[in-house]
């Protein structure tokens, strides 16, 4: 039974209400109660003196709901670095709830950029100054009967110094931390008894509130322990005897647990952690694309009634990290993701969104094959975090900072910043990663971030770790950016790769614009989903099954368009797996053809690249991304033969000649299994047409809720028109506001500057040169071009109900008129909602549980030679084989020396060698190898960002030699990588130390052979 239900189960979404985790119950009655303080906000920029205190005139202030950017209109308009900074002031009205002064009052604010001091009702309770960490501020004392008023000062200059030191934050850095100043993540005010279960807000009040965890996995059981651990204080004046309670409720709300913690009395003042346990059987694990999620009731019973009671919505699985692998719930999972600006913004509204936003772009990254999504430089949003944990994407949470090691106050801000982003997302069960650099940090810094780890989520089953980190005896997880690592201790997991950089607008060299390939982070959309392929399968080729050494895989960087840290032509990055609007590229399909499985492929499917419609006479290569060993493409049901492979997953065909009609490729694996994909030639443009998005609540009233709105060129049958790039204007009538869309170009129509300008160098960004870095983009335009025949648009919500209606028009074209739906918001009484966006996002199980079956099969064997003879400086040659890609042999430079010897105590069947050579990059070698004396190859190793290859005829011998058959010399092969300028910065250990010529160097060799079938 329980089978069937799964399989029910599997892809569909079961609209069961969230829960924030450490609201008040919803469904545990107690004198608990959490409110949204999101709505009727009074906004202004500008420094305004004595705006704090109670009788300051606001009336003429701009009236907002919160999240809220005050430069939220300048989002993709233009360059990050060129963002406006300032004071920008925020002030509302409540009323206190009565008998809310005989308890505690708490405000959380999830994010203020940068700086925040907040007060009531004139006095100042909180100052917040991190700019990328929830604080909380207890305003007990500040609170009082009938109305309220809270204002917040936020400071959000580039050169912010912390008051009391003096000191900036590494990560408000004009690179990579795009500025979207003010309130720009959720206000909540939380009322609990004096004895109360605190929040998980260390910073400023200095509490850890709830942590859920399980252990004593039983897989194939189905079961497991779980634990719950709330800290508890008493701020009577009288000690308190309380028992405490953990109940376990499913995604349908049944109860499936309930743990007794025993009862405890608490003196006047004192703090407790309490705790209870038990067993629980029939479990389904939290997994990849299986947002399965557990509200965990706590709960404080005085004299047999509930006191204080508290949900944490949270997920169980298990987790383990050694032999160079990753498994979750017993499974081993090769990592194939996304690094994503943790901004995570759209055009127009920059970080301000609302959660089914969150969960419409997340549940992409899984829809694409993502099993992993690395938000980058500073803590992700609440909102993101708990998304992920609802669409089933596992993720990497940093704490804060810019991309180097630091010390003193700047290394003290990101270890609090560590301790706070643990103690507030440690319940989420979506984190398997904490990353505590963007760039390697030195051993005691790992060992401070790992005691930080063990002290305030010790069971929480996620590794710390830091980019790089490759020879760290403390750290358990590293990685280096753009290169290849292998590991057979902790997992080695690329951080980004394939950076390059494409507008979805650049469809091929042969499509208006007529974008030609140009691989310096200004490609194509063929050009982009070829490299996307090339540089995946360096990472696959190597993956867990491949040997004792494995890639525990990589995240490609990045997800979507950011406004942040560009390198090609534009103001902001395109180098996004989807534009800006989330509209997917050529790259989205071709992950989703190599991604769909943990390690190796397990559906076959077939991808072919670009459109089929083009004028007469064209002639085009053709390219096809699919699992299958042979591609065999027809053109109108005439084959055009098999296509060339090459990296694994790319098929292709030059020179095809265009003719209208049905471009279909059919692929068959080794297994026999076959898949296909059909691409057809599409008819004249004759309409548009609009298709909405909006959440599963509808398009809310709440002067907050996005709709999302699609245009499309059409033909005659209904079907997008690839090659349209018609100019849409748009009519918006009804109470929503316009926040429009994005395209290449400007909206005032001026031409592209025909000589690239060369950006300011400015200390902490990169200045590279563009010939439309004053674009706006068409950001906040009404009337935008279609960029393959489609763009998207995006409406805020006003703040009374009524009827949206967009009409778009263009010449030549039907006009399409769409009427968006829209729901009243919740009730708001005395400036507080009980309503939370969240609570409507359901759970969703798209890939179904974790599947029982092994995810990958051992392809190669791997030997490990006895002992080493080098012809010289044999006292490092063990270095070629130490598991450490930190270390190198080198010969001596001379040429008779240039050799070693690798030598077995049996005699092995070897077929393949992989050499991570120094300067890898850069230096081809010329190799001869012989086993037992006889040449099984000679070649020159290819370029590469990691690992070459030497593959040959399974020979069988004990004495495995290489020799340099000549000189190497340096040529870069992968042009403009500005980001490493130096062999140093590339983590080649030796490059720079290692002159080319006469000198035989390698990093790590690893010897495999057949496996026996």
């Amino acid at each position: 039974m329980r089978a069937t239900f799964l399989a029910a189960t599997a892809t569909i979404a079961l609209a069961t209400p969230a829960a924030y985790a450490h609201d008040a119950s919803s469904v545990v009655a107690s004198a608990r109660s959490t409110y949204n303080l999101n709505p009727g906000w009074q906004m202004t920029t500008g420094d305004r003196p004595g705006a704090q205190q109670t009788d300051f005139d606001d009336s003429r202030w701009t009236k907002v709901t919160l999240p809220h950017a005050f430069n939220e209109t300048e989002a993709f308009a233009r360059d990050i670095k060129n963002l406006s900074t300032g004071i920008t002031w925020y002030r509302k009205r409540f009323m206190a709830p009565a008998g809310a002064a005989a308890g505690k009052a708490f405000l959380e604010f999830e994010g203020v950029r940068q700086a925040a001091e907040v007060w009531v009702n004139g006095q100042s309770v909180v100052l917040s100054e991190s700019g990328a960490m929830a604080f909380g501020a207890d305003i007990s004392k500040a609170l009082k009967p009938g109305e309220n008023i809270i204002a917040v000062r936020v400071d959000n200059d580039w050169r912010y110094k912390e008051r009391a030191t003096g000191s900036g934050f590494q990560w408000n850095d004009r690179n990579f931390n795009v500025n979207y100043g003010g309130i720009t993540r959720n206000v909540r005010l939380h009322l609990t008894p004096r004895t109360y279960q605190t929040l998980p807000l260390f910073a400023n009040l200095g509490t850890t509130g709830q942590y859920v965890w399980a252990d004593g996995f039983d897989i194939p059981g189905h079961a497991a322990i779980v634990h719950a651990e709330t800290q508890v204080r008493n701020e009577e004046t009288a000690s308190r005897t309380l028992s405490y309670r953990a109940e376990v409720r499913d995604r349908d709300g049944k109860l499936v647990g309930q743990f007794d913690g025993g009862s405890v009395t608490l003196a006047p003042g004192e703090t407790r952690l309490l705790s209870a346990q038990g067993r629980l059987a029939d479990l389904h694990f939290w997994s990849w694309g299986y947002g399965y999620l557990y509200r965990v009731t706590t709960s404080l019973v005085e004299n047999g009634k509930v006191a204080d009671a508290v949900d944490t919505l949270t997920g169980f699985r298990s987790t383990h990290f050694g032999d160079g692998m990753i498994q979750l719930n017993g499974r081993t999972m090769q990592v194939h993701g996304y690094a994503q600006r943790t901004s995570n913004e759209w055009p127009a509204v920059g970080v301000s969104v609302p959660p089914w936003i969150s969960d419409f772009s997340n549940a992409m990254m899984v829809e694409s094959g993502g099993n992993m999504v690395r938000w980058m430089h500073i803590t992700p949003s609440k909102q993101d975090i708990e998304s992920a944990d609802r669409v089933g994407l596992p993720q990497a949470m940093p704490a804060g900072d810019s991309e180097h090691d630091v010390d003193g106050r700047r290394w003290d801000q990101r270890k609090e910043q560590m301790r706070s982003a643990i103690i507030y997302n440690r319940n989420n069960p979506s984190i398997l990663f904490y990353e505590s650099g963007n760039e390697s940090i030195s051993e005691p810094h790992m060992a401070e971030m790992k005691a930080i780890r063990d002290q305030y989520d010790p069971r929480g089953g996620r590794a710390i770790g830091s980019r790089e980190m490759l020879d760290s005896k403390i750290a358990e997880y590293g990685g280096e950016m753009l290169y290849i690592n292998k590991s057979a201790h902790i997992p080695m997991w690329a951080m980004e790769y394939s950076r390059d950089e494409a507008a979805r607008a650049y469809q091929d060299a042969q499509t208006p614009p007529f974008h030609p390939d140009s691989p310096d982070y200004n490609r194509n959309q063929d050009s982009q989903a070829a490299e996307d392929v090339r540089r995946w399968w360096d990472y696959y080729r190597i993956r867990p099954g491949t040997g004792r050494r494995v890639s525990a895989g990589g995240v490609n960087i990045i997800w979507s368009d950011s406004n942040t840290h560009y390198r090609g032509d534009n103001n902001y990055r395109r180098s996004g797996e989807v534009d800006a609007v989330r509209i997917p590229k050529e790259g989205f399909y071709a992950h989703k053809v190599m991604w769909d499985g943990w390690v190796d492929v397990e559906r076959p499917a077939t991808h072919i690249v670009g459109h089929w419609n083009y004028a007469p006479g064209t002639t085009k290569d053709v390219s096809v991304v699919s699992t299958g060993n042979t591609v065999e493409l027809f053109l109108n049901g005439r084959s055009l033969g098999a296509g060339k492979r090459s990296t694994g997953f790319l098929f292709t065909w030059p020179g095809v000649h265009w003719q209208s009609g049905t471009l279909r490729a059919v692929a068959t694996g080794a297994d026999g299994r076959t898949s296909e994909n059909v691409v057809e030639t599409v008819g004249a443009p004759v309409a548009l047409r609009l298709t909405p998005h909006t959440g599963p609540r509808g398009f809310v009233m709440d002067g907050a809720d996005i709709a999302l709105v699609d245009v499309e060129v059409v033909d005659a049958e209904g079907r997008r028109v690839p090659t349209a790039s018609d100019k849409v204007a748009f009519m918006l009538a009804g109470p929503a506001e316009w926040r429009g869309g994005i395209a290449q170009g400007d909206s005032s129509g001026k031409m592209r500057a025909l000589v690239a300008k060369q950006e300011e160098a400015i200390p902490g960004t990169t200045p590279t040169a563009g010939t439309a870095r004053d674009e706006d983009n068409y950001i906040l335009s009404k009337t935008l071009p279609v960029e393959g025949g489609i763009n998207r648009v995006l409406l805020r919500a006003g703040a009374t109900k009524g009827t949206v209606t967009v009409t778009a028009t263009a010449p030549g074209l039907k006009t399409a008129t769409l009427i968006v739906p829209t729901v009243a918001a919740a009730k708001v009484e005395g400036g507080l909602s009980r309503a939370f966006a969240e609570d409507a996002q359901p759970g969703l199980l798209t890939r179904g549980p974790t599947p029982g079956t092994p995810s990958y099969r051992v392809s190669r064997l791997t030997f490990i030679p006895s002992s080493i003879v080098a012809g010289s400086r044999q006292a490092d040659a063990d270095k070629s084989i130490d598991d450490n890609e930190l270390t190198h042999w080198a010969s001596d430079g001379t040429l008779s020396a240039a050799w070693i010897e690798y030598r077995f105590d049996t005699p092995v069947t070897l077929s393949e060698i992989d050499l991570k050579l120094v300067g890898w990059r850069s230096r081809a070698y010329p190799l001869r190898i012989t086993l037992d004396g006889k040449a099984v190859w000679k070649g020159e190793t290819d370029r590469q960002l990691g690992y070459a290859n030497v593959a040959f005829a399974p020979a069988t011998g004990r004495v495995l030699r290489l020799t340099q058959t000549a000189p190497t010399q340096d040529r870069d092969a992968f042009g403009k990588i500005v980001e490493l300028g130096t062999a140093k910065q590339s983590g080649d250990t030796g490059a720079e130390a290692v002159a080319p010529g006469w000198r035989l160097a390698i990093v790590e060799a690893d010897f495999h052979g057949p496996v026996a079938r």
